[in-house]
């Protein structure tokens, strides 16, 4: 691993002058602490010592994701992390990112400014400009529901997709359906073309027909139920999956307005078992995914490519939460 030593001597400037750019000194020109800092990131140093009393530094990086409070998706994930690293002796702190911001400041060289020594990532996409520095970079990152190969400070976390895919469509079987769409949004994600997928495994591995056109998606979830919903329901079917529980909810609300009952002439199963899914109305069967522990599995993965173990990807079961937006299927 590089040392403050090493960089001066490659840039041919005092160790000093070195320690005040990663510092943020205010005593040295911007110019020349962006050439401290890339070549710092460009040999693979990272600040892992600290200030005599004070705790190393985890950051939670969130973007597109609500996390705030008790209901938001991101809260749990925040509270499992929280939970393992703060009596670890770590600090963490919650970064809410921007992609304009991810433009302007590579992620390495962020994490050196901030002393950060390592993050846990969220709601990212992958067209955001971290992904791509996520592929070359020496300081430890945990995605959620998002992967990068080969390199062995980036680890993924999630829950097994496949599973819980599985899961909801043998269910379904067994409730007599055969006929079962898909709804989803938009597959620019990660997790969106691994839901994707999933589905139409899942359906094969039940000794079911899944045509291309069985599934819908799209960006917005209004425009994903309004284009896609009746088509379904038109072509005959009697059960529908969706990529997560927001869909699910819209997509039952708007048979309803339809004049269709729930779950008697349609079965509706969501995905991630958010806390609305209780109280929607009928309450919704969906596919959970405990963030609590996803949030822990965090940390796990963190520490464990901070000691130089090179965590690839943990992957959680999913667990099937059979509520009313389910029942027999009543055609034949």
């Amino acid at each position: 691993m590089a040392t403050i030593q090493d960089i001066a001597n490659k840039l041919g400037v005092s160790k000093g002058t070195v320690s005040k750019a990663i510092n943020n000194a205010p005593d040295i020109s911007e110019t020349l602490r962006k050439t401290i800092l890339d070549t710092a990131v460009e040999m693979g140093y990272t600040k892992l010592r600290r200030q005599k009393g004070t705790a190393p530094k985890l950051c939670v990086l969130i973007e597109n994701m609500e996390y705030e409070e008790p209901h938001q998706f991101g809260y749990d994930f925040i509270i499992g992390f929280r939970q393992m690293a703060e009596p670890a002796g770590f600090a963490v702190e919650v970064v809410p990112v921007t992609v304009s911001f991810q433009k302007k400041t590579p992620y390495d060289v962020f994490m050196l400014q901030n002393n950060y020594v390592g993050a846990l990532v969220l709601g990212f996409a992958l067209s955001d400009p971290w992904m791509k520095d996520f592929e070359t970079s020496h300081t430890p990152a945990v995605l959620y529901d998002n992967y990068i190969p080969a390199n062995p400070f980036i680890s993924s976390i999630g829950i097994d997709n496949n599973e819980g895919m599985e899961l909801a469509v043998s269910y379904l079987k067994k409730q007599g359906h055969k006929k079962i769409g898909y709804l989803s949004s938009a597959l620019g994600s990660h997790i969106m073309q691994v839901r994707h997928k999933a589905f139409f495994h899942a359906m094969k591995q039940n000794g079911l027909r899944a045509e291309a056109d069985w599934a819908g998606a799209s960006y917005y979830i209004t425009q994903c139920v309004e284009k896609h919903l009746s088509r379904l329901l038109n072509m005959g079917m009697t059960a529908v999956i969706c990529s997560h529980d927001l869909i699910a909810n819209a997509a039952m609300i708007q048979c309803q307005q339809l004049g269709y009952h729930i779950p008697k002439d349609l079965s509706i199963i969501g995905f991630d078992d958010l806390p609305m899914c209780a109280y929607t109305s009928p309450p919704l069967t969906t596919v959970r995914q405990d963030r609590t522990e996803l949030g822990k599995c965090g940390y796990y993965a963190i520490s464990s490519l901070l000691n130089n173990v090179s965590i690839g990807t943990i992957l959680l079961h999913a667990h099937l939460i059979e509520r009313g937006s389910t029942g027999e299927c009543k055609t034949s």
